[in-house]
């Protein structure tokens, strides 16, 4: 006989955003029962767990994005919960600098837009850049400084918030895979058999959110796109002081903000990510998590993204083999023109980005979305900064569905 479980609400995927749409149920005094059903054994394995840590400022996203909405207010949310938590956190600001002189008009457009969204962000001077970035560079003697960027450890605020939650009555449903669901019965049924009712299901899935939402005929227009991020690490008797975030002004036009540096809390400063095709889900490190259908989605849509737009088949050209050593470090220069190969070795850091495409417009999708069925809700693009965000991005899923007020 099969298990039967039921509950009022169920959550797809025990990352960031579905573990902060389960705390803020609680925290808006809903009596009601949860139950986040995880694929994996921990939780924020994935995207989550291996994310750059970033606590962001706001400074990137478009004006009334929902990104830019949800991002300053979550950042500020998150620190507090990690300060009352006693969860460990590295004050460290962050340094945007134009690395090409014809990129110093961006500084513009970027101190509005942080401007406009909320953040508290300035523009520096090459005196006040080297006091703060001794080793870095500036092309045009000026630069962006955002104070309020600061550093987590993903994996220790993951498990501290899945700790907190179990606490609270949350019960987990680890190492399950959902493979049918019922619509009709509001049932899923997972790959042990066993079947769970719920009133409302959210779909917090991540790198496999489109599936899942697929599975509800739900998004079928969207496909993941999985992009692999490999990082360096400066060796531990590199000549530098990187004590801040040191950024590239980046392409407004693209999804990815380019090869920078990272001071972490176990005092390493990695350099990266990359933004080459995954081509698998999960494939972080070889051969045997390549996705055969990954790369078909890559051949059939990718290509045709290639073809209508030239920005990103020449950002593409520029990406393709920045993974490699001598390509990583002439990106790497441009911020810290010291840097000499001897002074890097690759990390074991590897992130997915999961990327989301647009068969019908042909496009990559720059914003987070969200989708609505009968009884499901489905996130489907937390990218960055969704780690940052996620409790104001949870409240503004919660709200938006009527399921808090």
């Amino acid at each position: 006989m099969q298990s039967q479980q039921s509950s009022d609400v169920v959550i797809v995927g025990g990352g960031m955003v579905g573990l902060s749409i389960a705390w803020q149920l609680l925290e808006n005094g809903l009596k009601t029962s949860i139950s986040i059903i995880e694929k994996e054994n921990q939780v924020g394995k994935h995207c989550s767990g291996r994310n750059s840590g970033i606590l962001h400022a706001g400074i990137y996203y478009e004006p009334n994005s929902l990104k830019s909405r949800v991002c300053i207010g979550g950042a500020k949310r998150l620190k507090l919960w990690c300060e009352e938590e006693k969860v460990p956190i590295l004050e460290c600001g962050k340094i945007i600098t134009p690395q090409k002189i014809e990129l110093d008009s961006q500084l513009e457009i970027l101190l509005k837009r942080g401007q406009d969204n909320g953040a508290v962000v300035e523009l520096i001077d090459e005196r006040q850049f080297y006091e703060i970035m001794p080793d870095g560079r500036t092309s045009t003697g000026r630069a962006l400084w955002s104070p309020g960027t600061s550093v987590v450890k993903p994996r220790i605020v993951v498990e501290q918030l899945k700790k907190r939650l179990e606490q609270r009555g949350v019960d987990f449903i680890m190492g399950a895979k959902v493979a049918r669901v019922s619509r009709a019965e509001n049932k899923i049924t997972l790959a042990d058999r066993s079947v769970h009712s719920y009133g409302r299901i959210i779909n917090c899935a991540g790198l496999h959110a489109d599936r899942i939402a697929h599975l509800f005929g739900i998004g079928k227009r969207y496909i993941m796109l999985p992009f692999k991020g490999e990082y360096y690490q400066l060796r531990e008797d590199a000549p530098f002081n990187i004590n801040s975030n040191l950024y590239p002004v980046p392409d407004l036009e693209m999804p990815f903000l380019g090869v920078h540096a990272t001071p972490s809390l176990d005092g390493v400063t990695y350099l990266g990510p990359t933004a080459t095709p995954a081509l698998g889900r999960e494939n972080y490190s070889g051969i045997n998590e390549i996705d055969p259908s990954v790369i078909t989605d890559f051949i059939y849509n990718f290509s045709k993204l290639l073809v209508k737009d030239k920005r990103i088949r020449n950002y593409a050209q520029r990406q393709i083999l920045e993974w490699l050593p001598n390509n990583f470090l002439g990106a790497a220069k441009e911020l810290v023109p010291k840097l000499k190969i001897e002074h890097i070795k690759k990390s074991s850091k590897v992130g997915i980005r999961p990327q989301l495409y647009d068969t019908e417009d042909n496009c990559l999708i720059q914003d987070f979305v969200m989708l609505t069925g009968k009884d499901s809700i489905h996130v489907i693009n937390a990218i960055s900064p969704a780690f940052t965000a996620s409790f104001e991005l949870a409240d503004y899923i919660l709200k938006s569905t009527n399921i808090i007020p």
